[in-house]
């Protein structure tokens, strides 16, 4: 039942391709006949030489053995290259699905699940499902075909002699059953153990610097060496199960042909059968040796195939927590940006609230600033306007109408989203700027860095916009990434901008430079800014001030220092420090 509720994944994709699949078990099922019809050919040409037919009858007979075998290896080609073909093209739809689900899964999906983990199971694991469902499957159905015509052809000759040679075939099928199961938990054990070894690579990789930085290669090392020493531990004991399994099924083979040889002999002696059809019986078993040794093979495929798509499974079930509604409204030439906030609260998991009981507007073609402590839910805030998390209790407008009744591509379209941390891909300045934008000219491009900030830097770079950053954006400092990340959302030209801490790792005078260009871009839309800076925030239309996760504070700059509160005295802090430096 587990089995069957785990194969049910695979059933669309086996409808999409069942023409090819007609075709190859069609391919099949003649290379099968034909191979099976062999044995018969060999006993009619053997049983002409006992009566003293003539050599032509017995030239004909090797003529039609040929013939027979040429159109069984035809057939056999083709079955291969439809079915194997077949197995790579649901690979292809299935990887693919599983990418288009991975990019729809919420931020709690990427909390619970380790990167390395994601990507065995969408490459090892999922190499493992086509074996199954190419050499599985194309083996399994040839192994019952030839067992089922062989058996009837051999049984209508001598059924006595037929269930004498099956006497070993109990014995094999509780093998199979035995080693399989057995063969199935231990590569569950192996695939998770390769999710661990390919988690903790990723994680080197990707914090190399501070693996190097704190002097822990050693012991990097010494982690990587146990777990890859119980990785390859756990393939030795799966060989070991393996090795005995192959020699024990071909020992139990071995028996039916000795059974047949020793009864079949004592037959022919006494009459009861011809020459012919002992030799036929001895063809047939040895046509058998092949599907009982594959049948073993295949029940490893397909053990390891039913093991790593359970894997794959678990993050197909996974359901996104926000998704957009099955009617979603529309706004189109309506979408303005103003942003409500009608008593918002967030809560994670247990832990106390992140925010409470917020309640604030942010006008249309306005420009606020959110400010307050590390920690008191400024990100949190903001992160709810592109619905990258959804609130524990109140609502989120925008234009009037609830973010979870929006469609999520139109209200993700309309909005340049800056986070705290910068992530650039593995791709060229250029590229990173024009994410997201397929029709950006070069020059919406250029305009774009120029009003980050960012042209001077490019110009000073051998390959300019065509500079390869390297993975996370490696090769660049931390405030050309920041400016990196600003020009890709300033090119979306979006009804809303929200910056997040984006100008955190630039200099106050590259800061300034930034904010003055980006004046004509705040301009008509709605721009929300994050910061510690009070240089940064003090133009702007509304102020507001948020400790731990509570609206404490609301104003201009003006009014805001004048009343004494955080801001005031984050103000003074500020002057103080100005004047440090300039002394």
């Amino acid at each position: 039942m587990k089995m069957r509720e785990t194969l049910r994944t695979i059933w669309p994709y086996l409808w999409t391709y069942r023409s090819g699949l007609l075709r190859g078990g069609a391919a099949l099922l003649f290379k099968v006949l034909l191979a099976t019809s062999l044995p018969l050919l060999i006993r009619a040409g053997i049983d002409s030489l006992t009566k003293g037919l003539q050599m032509e009858t017995v030239i004909a007979f090797a003529g039609a053995l040929v013939a027979v075998s040429a159109l069984k290896g035809l057939f056999q080609y083709w079955m291969r290259v439809i079915l194997i073909g077949l197995s790579r093209d649901i690979e292809y739809d299935l990887r693919n699905d599983l990418f288009r689900h991975l990019t729809r899964l919420s931020y709690d999906f990427y909390a619970r699940f380790r990167t390395g983990d994601i990507m065995a199971r969408a490459t090892n694991d999922l190499n493992a499902v086509r074996m199954m469902l190419g050499p599985g499957v194309m083996y399994w159905t040839e192994t019952v075909l030839t067992f089922a015509f062989a058996i009837t052809v051999m049984a209508s000759v001598d059924l006595p002699l037929t269930l004498v040679s099956l006497i070993p075939a109990p014995v094999i099928s509780l093998v199979v059953i035995i080693f399989g199961n057995k063969i199935h938990n231990r590569f569950e054990r192996i695939q998770s153990m390769f999710s661990d070894i390919s988690s903790r690579v990723q994680e080197n990789i990707a914090g190399v610097r501070v693996v190097r930085a704190y002097v822990q290669e050693e012991a990097e090392l010494e982690q990587f060496d146990r777990l890859n020493r119980d990785y390859i531990t756990q393939n030795i004991r799966l060989a070991r199960i393996s090795g005995l399994f192959m020699p024990l099924l071909q020992g139990l083979i071995g028996l039916g042909f000795l059974i047949v040889l020793w009864v079949g002999g004592s037959r022919v002696l006494s009459g009861s059968i011809s020459v012919g059809s002992f030799v036929m019986f001895n063809t047939y078993m040895g046509t058998l040796v092949w599907p009982m040794i594959a049948l073993g093979w295949v029940v490893n495929l397909t053990q390891r195939g039913v093991a790593s798509l359970s894997r794959i499974n678990e993050i197909l079930k996974e359901r996104p927590l926000i998704a957009s509604p099955e009617q979603a409204v529309i706004l189109g030439d309506r979408f303005q940006g103003e942003i409500v906030f009608e008593r918002v609260s967030v809560k994670y998991g247990n832990t106390c609230h992140a925010l409470e009981d917020i309640s604030l507007r942010i006008p249309a073609g306005s420009t606020v600033a959110i400010v307050g402590h590390t920690g008191s839910g400024k990100s949190t805030l903001v992160q709810l306007v592109p619905r990258l998390l959804d609130p524990t209790r109140g609502r989120v407008l925008v234009d009037g109408v609830d973010v979870r009744e929006l469609s999520l591509d139109e209200l993700r379209s309309n909005i340049g989203f800056v986070p705290q941390e910068t992530f650039l891909f593995s791709a060229t300045l250029g590229e990173n700027i024009a994410f997201g934008v397929k029709s950006a000219t070069q020059q919406q491009i250029r305009q774009a860095a120029e009003i980050a900030g960012l042209a001077g830097d490019i110009a000073s770079f051998p390959a300019g916009f065509e500079t390869v950053v390297g993975e996370r954006g490696i090769t660049l400092s931390g405030g050309q990434k920041q400016r990196t990340a600003i020009a890709r959302a300033i090119l979306r030209d979006p009804k809303i901008l929200i910056l997040d801490d984006a100008l955190s790792s630039v200099d106050t005078l590259t800061e300034e430079r930034i904010l003055s260009a980006l004046t004509v871009v705040m301009r008509g839309r709605t721009t929300i800014l994050i910061s510690h800076r009070v240089s940064t925030v003090r133009n702007a239309d509304r102020i507001f001030v948020i400790e731990r996760g509570r609206l404490v504070e609301e104003g201009t700059h003006s009014e805001l220092v004048n009343s004494g509160g955080y801001y005031a005295d984050l103000y003074q802090k500020q002057l103080l420090e100005e004047e440090l430096e300039a002394i």
